[in-house]
């Protein structure tokens, strides 16, 4: 095979990062659970994909989608990053984005009318993401689209970021060419509403620990969790349920994947000796912001 064919069979769409807070989206196309209790939050507004992935994959696809997963894993092991674990849903929306690949002929992270890669996982998983991020290649088998992927530095350390845990693999055939998408993701753990709440308060209790002020009791107010999900149908922070509560208490607001981790700008306010008690509102929900997911949280304090 001579050096233009192989440099044809090795095209890889080159990859860019951006991040997104609270999650951190590490996409290479410039590339986060439980329902909580109150009112369910809006959920993202999703265009049509442009294909639609087969009903049943050839089997010979899927045997090359757990080839893939497995020439990953061993590449991972050897540089001490955990196993990616493969999600039915990560891998649907992998396999509708190579059917898109195909129809178009030609790789790219995104097609016109298509979803965003946050958008399009979030269609089809329930695992809520920290982070996200996209390989895609056009090549003939799972073992040289493995090592193709490992020699362009951007997708080598997609696969090796030792942050993912999740993968989604789509193959779809085209004669003796393979469109080959992989979907990565950080998934954290789905937490109840309580459970939310109570991780926020021992947040609350320890950072009065190490302002070396007393321990405030909690007291949540009926309407908080409902101001709460109104940030989430709103998909805005403030909102009038929240002003309201504004006018009672010194209230913070903001959104989260982590709930044991209170906002950086928050210690002041929490580390006051004036306080007498607190409220935790929390309510998690998808968005067209955070289309995999966050918990909103309201804060108040008396």
């Amino acid at each position: 095979m001579d050096r233009a064919t192989r440099l044809l069979l090795a095209f890889l769409l080159s990859v860019g990062a951006a991040t997104v807070q609270p999650a951190n989206r590490l996409m290479a196309s410039p590339a986060e659970g439980p329902r909580a209790a109150g009112q369910p939050a809006q959920q993202a507004t999703l265009k049509p994909a442009v294909a639609k992935a087969p009903d049943i994959p050839f089997d010979d696809d899927l045997q090359t989608e757990q080839q893939l997963l497995v020439l990953a894993n061993q590449s991972r092991q050897q540089t001490g990053a955990p196993p990616l674990t493969m999600d039915a849903g990560l891998s649907q929306a992998a396999r509708i984005h190579a059917q898109a690949m195909l129809e178009a002929r030609r790789l790219s992270h995104q097609f016109d009318g298509e979803p965003s890669l946050p958008q399009r996982l979030a269609a089809t998983t329930q695992l809520q993401l920290e982070q996200e991020a996209e390989n895609v290649a056009l090549d003939y088998d799972a073992e040289r689209g493995h090592q193709h992927l490992m020699l362009s530095p951007p997708h080598r350390a997609n696969l090796l970021n030792p942050s993912y845990n999740v993968v989604g693999l789509g193959v779809v055939r085209s004669g003796d060419r393979l469109y080959i998408v992989q979907d990565f993701g950080h998934a954290l753990p789905n937490y109840s509403a309580a459970e939310v709440k109570e991780r926020i308060a021992a947040a609350v209790n320890q950072r009065r620990h190490q302002a070396r002020q007393h321990e405030l009791p909690r007291r949540d107010l009926p309407v908080a969790d409902d101001a709460a999900c109104s940030m989430a149908q709103a998909d805005k922070l403030g909102t009038s349920s929240v002003r309201k509560l504004a006018q009672r208490f010194t209230v913070l607001t903001y959104t989260s994947l982590r709930p044991e981790t209170l906002p950086s700008g928050a210690s002041h306010a929490i580390a006051s000796r004036n306080l007498h008690n607190f409220s935790v509102g929390a309510c998690y929900g998808r968005t067209d912001t955070y289309p995999t997911g966050v918990y909103w949280v309201v804060l108040s304090l008396e």
